[in-house]
């Protein structure tokens, strides 16, 4: 059996979404892996920005490590991936069946987001002899493998309402942006200073600093929400996340349909403008980018009838042989901390409680316990967040990594 991982910290460092201690978690994770599990250095790609001697996390890059991990497999294979970073959220995809109501993704170091679609399609690929861990220790983290089965977690909404009438369609979507912009749970969006000696700040990334960071990186200055998606196609291109290739393929049919005959299209399109429009402009007057144009991607609402049967269908094929630690729920943040000052010593709370669950156990653990026992031990060191499990019910009791 071979036992092969992808580490991927970034702390994005000099940009306005620098972290501390993405770093130090997968270089801690690598020495667990190696001493606890038996992984050969060989078979771990590491992926951190920090060092340029190392393989560049970006969108990319990141595609690239684990396809080749997926595709290098043979049955019996252990794979494990752990990412450290930055998250954030967009609605679902109107028409889509998605099980926490928005489309989770990570922030490669070049901002050419990964999808909770892409990580099912990756996860769909793992050949049933094999189990791929993956643990995401970044904000809005719960459900990033799109269609897994909640085993631990509060992010998931049962009877979640998809239906092709425009009247009801609306009523979801206008649902939707209100929960983006109005999160259930108190965030940490700044750096919370602990006198003189340290911090602890989230791992959320805005979309708009994200949108201010592509700004700085195109050069241009008419980039907003709306054009976020055929943005981020404009940069990377053939490298772009399949998702976002995929909703600007919808994006170009739906305006031919509303040139026709659905002119119901147009109406769903303007009730969304106006809230996206109301909400930026309260949060503008209010100073406050803690979710600013979080959910403002108005044109997904151009889905047909037909794509939406299709994407019902789809989701229902489930990925059997992935398994999701995540380091809260999609509506919540996960927390970066650096409790002394010293940047050697900065970490991720998930990640910091996963090694320290581990040593105590001696890496005889299962996925079930281990988050189980996370959460109550970042309880009890004053976090909020909530880490989650999602598999399916053959992986729940089974150890974390073999």
């Amino acid at each position: 059996m071979g036992k092969k991982a992808v580490l991927i910290g970034i702390n994005y460092p000099g940009t306005k979404a620098e972290l501390k201690g993405c770093i130090n978690d997968v270089r801690r994770m690598r020495t667990c892996l190696m001493q606890s599990y038996g992984f050969e250095d060989q078979n771990i790609n590491v992926l951190i920005d920090t060092d340029p001697s190392y393989t560049q996390p970006t969108g990319k890059n990141i595609r690239r490590a684990l396809d080749d991990l997926v595709r290098s497999a043979v049955a019996g294979d252990e794979l494990y991936v752990h990412y450290s970073g930055h998250g954030t959220r967009l609605p679902a995809e109107t028409g889509d069946i998605d099980n926490t109501g928005y489309d989770e993704c990570i922030v490669p170091s070049d901002m050419n987001l990964i999808t909770d679609d892409d990580f099912k399609e990756l996860v769909s690929e793992v050949d049933d002899g094999c189990r791929i861990t993956i643990v995401s220790d970044s904000c809005h983290s719960g459900g990033l493998i799109s269609g897994v089965k909640e085993q631990i977690g509060e992010s998931t909404q049962p009877g979640h309402r998809t239906t092709s009438s425009p009247a009801s369609r609306i009523s979801v979507v206008k649902d939707t942006v209100i929960d983006a912009f109005e999160p259930q749970h108190s965030l940490i969006d700044e750096d919370v200073y602990e006198g003189n000696r340290g911090y602890v700040k989230s791992r959320l990334l805005p979309l708009s600093t994200l949108i201010d960071m592509l700004k700085e990186k195109t050069g241009k200055d008419d980039i907003d929400v709306g054009r976020l998606r055929p943005t981020l196609l404009d940069i990377f291109g053939d490298d772009a996340s399949p998702k976002v290739k995929k909703f600007m393929k919808v994006e170009s049919h739906g305006e031919d349909v509303k040139k026709g005959s659905c002119s119901c299209l147009g109406g769903i399109l303007s009730t969304i403008g106006d809230l996206v429009t109301s909400f930026s402009k309260k949060k503008s007057e209010n100073n406050d980018d803690d979710y600013t144009k979080l959910a403002s991607e108005p044109k997904e609402a151009e889905t047909t009838a037909e794509q939406v049967q299709q994407g019902a269908k789809t989701n229902r094929v489930l990925p059997r042989n992935g398994i999701l630690l995540s380091g809260c729920q999609t509506d919540e943040t996960s927390a970066d901390a650096n409790p002394t000052g010293n940047p050697k010593e900065a970490y991720g709370a998930f990640s910091n409680a996963i090694l320290s669950i581990l040593k105590e156990n001696k890496g005889n653990v299962s996925n079930h316990d281990i988050v189980s026992k996370a959460r109550k031990l970042l309880k009890r060191q004053g976090f909020t967040q909530r880490p989650g499990l999602y598999c399916s019910d053959d992986y729940v009791k089974a150890p974390f990594v073999y």
